[in-house]
């Protein structure tokens, strides 16, 4: 999706470790209108797919799986990282690898939201290692439900995640994939 690539080139900040800031536009402060498009873009390339639930983890993919959720007419299913008390015990869990924030959380989706009736489009903003991907995965999986296919906005293919995930037969539409970056700010893309 050229029109995400170019705002990652002009307005993309680069860390130390892999990082890619985007947080201006993407995941932090929110550019609805560009989200918007992610989201028609979504709804494009898995139209006819019977989607029923949108899944995605918190808290900077909601926004964009909103948005998709909502052109597919169909709820949004966020796992939380922790469990509050208001859930109760009756949750699909699983631990899930943070790359960006070098930590391990026990995600969560309570049992009433998902189900073996449940085609289900995972959403998420990043797809790096694919850790937080393939827990989403495994928690339709626990229901019973049918991943029909992943919509990422930005993979960080040279990481890897993707291609692994993929040769297990996921479907993965990234509308940028970013083949490489340094630390001068120099990226590209795939």
């Amino acid at each position: 999706m050229e029109l995400l690539e170019e705002r990652i080139r002009q307005e993309g900040k680069i860390r130390p470790g892999g990082i890619l800031k985007v947080d201006n536009f993407l995941n932090h402060q929110i550019d609805s209108t560009l989200l918007f498009e992610i989201a028609k873009e979504f709804k494009r390339l898995f139209e006819g797919e019977g989607i029923n639930k949108v899944l995605t983890i918190e808290a900077s993919g909601i926004a964009m799986a909103s948005m998709t959720a909502y052109l597919f007419s169909c709820p949004l299913v966020f796992a939380k990282k922790s469990k509050s008390r208001n859930i109760g015990d009756d949750v699909y869990s699983v631990e899930v690898e943070s790359f960006t924030h070098g930590n391990t959380n026990t995600v969560v989706v309570s049992r009433e939201y998902l189900g073996p009736q449940d085609r289900v489009l995972i959403v998420d903003d990043f797809l790096a290692t694919g850790a937080a991907l393939a827990g989403l995965v495994n928690l339709v999986d626990q229901a019973g439900g049918t991943v029909v296919g992943a919509g990422i906005a930005i993979e960080k293919a040279f990481q890897g995640g993707g291609d692994q995930l993929r040769a297990q037969g996921l479907r993965i539409e990234s509308l940028a994939k970013v083949a490489s970056m340094d630390d001068e700010g120099h990226i590209s893309f795939c």
